[in-house]
């Protein structure tokens, strides 16, 4: 089996390890499993066109390399391809990663690659925009913003950034006042955060048992001020956060969140953060993308 990998070259990895000695790496585990690899380290902007020109290669199979932003940028055109894509996680949280069996060190995440099969997964749409995982408002949105800025402070100590931007995240969200329709359930809730996820997640770990289960579920924390905050995030690393107090959550595969004030809100879209106004109405790709899971099809 011959690989193209396609890699974010500002990803934090490559910039922790050096252009060269990343992947010189990458090249020798493929090498190691009996594969060839041929490395391509672009620039954000140009990252599209790498892996178009991937895609278009029948004679290796295309990996896209980068964290769960890199990812949800390139969705466009992941969903045109006609086959399936590898994907080797290189970001902080690595949500898509954990839930396809590709983790621990790049060797692992490069050994489980080589073994994977092609699955199906759902994608999630937002007015025009898309998304793999999550998207989200309030706590959320403001800690995806803080953690690009503790990113540029601490570039080479990720653990450090998403400590300091999960402290400010609790310590300075605002609530927002929500119309939320999932189905045919409606209210009004005043939230200090909204989380829309493609599919269930389950468990301390945060995965999805499934990719293409077709619904998304809505998880509502009710304003309830710093402590209740604090209590939910504690709820999160623990494993318990279903049974935290103050949330509430829906399923259904049609979502529409409409703020009350009417002003130009942060979205969080896998981690990226945009502003955007007016309803924002949620609906479902149904297993619009294919790609390489360590686990089997049938999982």
């Amino acid at each position: 089996m011959r690989y193209t990998v396609i890699v974010n070259a500002r990803a934090g990895t490559v910039l922790e390890a050096g252009a060269d000695a990343f992947a010189a790496r990458l090249e020798a585990a493929f090498a190691n499993h009996g594969c060839g690899a041929e490395v391509h380290l672009v620039q954000p902007g140009e990252i599209d066109d790498a892996l178009s020109l991937a895609i278009e290669d029948r004679h290796a199979l295309p990996v896209l390399a980068g964290g769960d932003g890199t990812i949800n940028g390139a969705l466009p055109v992941l969903i045109q391809a006609d086959r399936p894509i590898g994907i080797l996680p290189m970001g902080t949280v690595n949500v898509l990663g954990r839930d396809l069996g590709i983790s621990g060190s790049l060797e692992q995440q490069i050994a489980a690659l080589c073994r994977g099969e092609p699955v199906e997964m759902d994608i999630g749409r937002v007015n025009d925009r898309l998304f793999h995982s999550l998207s989200g408002m309030g706590f959320f949105s403001l800690m995806a913003r803080e953690r690009e800025y503790a990113r540029r402070r601490f570039p080479f100590s990720r653990g450090t950034a998403f400590g300091i931007a999960a402290t400010r995240s609790i310590l300075f969200t605002r609530p927002v006042m929500l119309d939320i329709k999932v189905g045919t359930e409606h209210s009004i809730v005043e939230a200090d955060a909204v989380l829309v996820t493609v599919n269930r997640f389950e468990g301390a770990d945060w995965h999805r048992p499934r990719l293409d289960d077709g619904v998304f579920e809505v998880h509502v924390l009710n304003a309830g001020g710093l402590y209740s905050r604090s209590k939910a995030a504690l709820s999160v690393v623990s494993g318990h956060w279903r049974n935290a107090q103050n949330l509430t959550s829906f399923t259904g595969d049609a979502v529409t969140l409409i703020r009350r004030d009417k002003r130009r809100g942060h979205i969080t879209f896998d981690g990226e953060v945009e502003r955007k106004a007016g309803p924002l109405s949620y609906g479902l790709l149904p297993k619009a993308l294919r790609v390489i899971s360590a686990r089997s099809a049938n999982a």
